[in-house]
């Protein structure tokens, strides 16, 4: 019998962070090797690269197109008197987790941050964006989650946000980050489902970015469980200066993106009956 595949979103987080990593993803997208991509718009590369990924699109949609909401260092903020800040940005993610687990962060101000950088993402594309997620998932911390869905849910009512929790045969107990990122997602669906917002049914591609990681062999297993749907996150980019200025994670962008060009990529989707979702006339999940 004919197993029919599923149809999954591959999004390629930090459009916007870095030139290499722009052209990296524009360039897996064109191979259709992306179906999804996730957008900075308070880092400083996006510009008129904006032009450069709604060209991509013209004729047939060939990925969907978010905001990727980034409110930890070192980026900076784009709304006025935005606080906590450290050195005028953002504070680090640890420092932001703390505040937030504590209740210590005002709501307001994330409020306006939020909406400020969807703004930004309708003043480069002329639209709302397809989806809307956070970067370090930021957004499933306590007080953020909650502006963060009362801004979408106002301002963008069409989009759907990334929840981060595993598929239930995905989830193995040492993995402490995904446990962290189960845990939150719980909450963060209740409080989505109540704002009319959908949700993706399961997430998966997080892992330990550490200088031995082995993407190609990391990477089936994101596809174990993950039913159609399903959501897996990525960080395909080439290494150049500002990239080198603005995040740790360099090196694995580059191992990323030559495993998903390469034909590996497409033996391993074939092998677990899983394929890229088409973008074209679709919005993305439907949980």
């Amino acid at each position: 019998m004919n197993v029919l595949p599923r149809r999954i979103w591959l999004c390629a987080d930090d459009y916007g962070m870095a030139p290499g990593i722009n052209r990296a993803i524009r360039t897996l997208i064109a191979h259709g090797r992306l179906n999804a991509t996730s957008v900075m718009t308070a880092a400083p590369h996006l510009g008129h690269e904006a032009d450069e990924l709604t060209k991509l699109n013209a004729g047939a949609t060939r990925a969907l197109i978010g905001l990727h909401v980034t409110l930890t260092a070192p980026f900076k903020p784009l709304s006025n008197h935005f606080a906590p800040l450290r050195h005028h940005a953002f504070p680090p993610l640890a420092e932001l987790i703390r505040l937030a687990m504590t209740r210590r962060l005002k709501r307001e101000h994330f409020t306006a941050e939020i909406a400020a950088q969807l703004a930004a993402f309708r003043a480069a594309f002329g639209r709302a964006p397809d989806f809307v997620d956070g970067h370090q998932h930021a957004h499933l911390l306590p007080v953020v989650r909650d502006a963060f869905l009362a801004v979408i849910g106002a301002q963008a009512p069409h989009a759907w946000v990334r929840q981060c929790a595993r598929a239930p045969r995905a989830r193995p107990l040492h993995d402490r980050k995904g446990l962290v990122l189960d845990v939150l997602s719980v909450r963060f669906r209740a409080r989505a489902k109540r704002f009319g917002i959908r949700t993706n049914p399961a997430f998966a591609g997080a892992y330990a970015f550490t200088p031995k990681a082995d993407f190609p062999a990391i990477f089936p297993r994101f596809l174990t469980g993950l039913p159609d749907g399903g959501l897996i996150m990525c960080h395909p980019g080439f290494v150049d200066p500002a990239l080198k200025s603005l995040d740790s994670l360099t090196d694995l962008r580059e191992r990323e993106f030559a495993y998903f060009d390469s034909d590996a990529f497409p033996r391993d989707l074939a092998r677990h009956h899983v394929e890229l979702a088409r973008p074209a006339g679709e919005t993305g999940p439907a949980a």
